[in-house]
């Protein structure tokens, strides 16, 4: 006796599954590729791009394109040699990058396993943590001028003293890393937190069995395991490190102290030099130190994914 054979879909079905978008289908697809694409085309990929250009030019911004008088390299050669707030930029640029990596990034993981075991009124640490996060850099000097103000601050009246914090240039960029770590640490967290939700449970379970205390379980197990997300923070505060700009402007325009290069970009390209050329060849050296970083998580990334 034979065994019986289930029939093939019918064709009306196989049409059915294989059901072509309709010309109105087409243009809604289009338009939520098409219209994003075109916004980051215009306002990203082509300023990058005629920054890069410019900055082999001398250009005061005012006359035609026929104006532009391209010198190649003599723009990275002055900043390199004949600029003096470079090199101190940079240095700046470098301290922020270590400070933010050594206090507040610590600081948001721990806090993120404290809120990740449940404590009692997380919900409400959470949000006080992450509160600092939705307000803006330029908003955050601010408030901490409050706190810093030489003569109706709350760190002077406490500490009994007469500091200007923001104002003296032994003192005021780490009395901005402070208030810029104010606003890191909850964002951190807030990445670490949403990483230790996707955690296996499992693992945890495991290292508990296998008589491993909390914070070895921790490191020794969960930590590698989130290296996705070590690699999105290092990515992150690199990059927030190199584009640093809305706190130490509000501040001071980024002088006496805290020359970082966003600021010495603006002062160059709006400022009242008005060197295009100059400004922009600052941007290209910003632009390449933050792709180096890219590239490499992206590298990681990829790699991750085949593996």
């Amino acid at each position: 006796m034979s065994t019986p054979t289930l029939d093939p879909a019918p064709p009306t079905d196989r049409r059915r599954r294989r059901r072509v978008l309709t010309g109105g289908d087409r243009v809604v697809v289009t338009l939520m590729v098409a219209v994003p694409l075109i916004f980051v085309v215009v306002l990203v990929w082509l300023p990058a791009l005629a920054s890069v250009v410019l900055s082999f030019s001398r250009w005061e911004g005012f006359g035609g394109l026929d104006e532009i008088d391209w010198i190649g390299f003599e723009n990275y050669k002055n900043i390199a040699t004949n600029y003096p707030p470079f090199w101190p930029a940079m240095w700046h640029n470098l301290i922020w990058v270590g400070f933010l990596f050594l206090i507040p990034t610590p600081l948001g993981m721990f806090l993120a396993v404290l809120v990740d075991r449940q404590l009692r009124f997380s919900r409400f640490y959470q949000t006080a943590f992450y509160l600092p996060v939705i307000l803006s850099l330029a908003l955050t000097g601010f408030i901490w001028q409050l706190i810093y103000s030489r003569d109706q601050g709350l760190l002077n009246a406490v500490l009994g003293t007469e500091i200007d914090w923001y104002g003296d240039p032994s003192v005021n960029l780490w009395a901005v890393l402070v208030a810029t770590s104010w606003k890191h640490t909850g964002y951190i967290m807030l990445i670490y937190l949403a990483g230790l939700k996707a955690v296996d449970p499992v693992l945890r379970e495991a290292a508990t069995m296998d008589g491993a205390s909390e914070g070895r379980a921790f490191f020794a197990v969960i930590f590698p395991v989130m290296r996705p997300i070590n690699l999105i923070v290092l990515v992150i505060t690199i990059i927030e490190s190199l584009r640093a700009f809305d706190i130490v402007w509000i501040v001071n325009k980024g002088r006496n102290g805290l020359e970082v290069i966003a600021a010495l970009v603006v002062q160059n390209i709006v400022g009242e030099a008005s060197r295009i050329g100059f400004g922009s060849a600052l941007a290209t050296i910003m632009l390449i130190i933050s792709s180096a970083y890219v590239v490499l998580h992206l590298r990681a990334t990829m790699k991750g994914d085949r593996g």
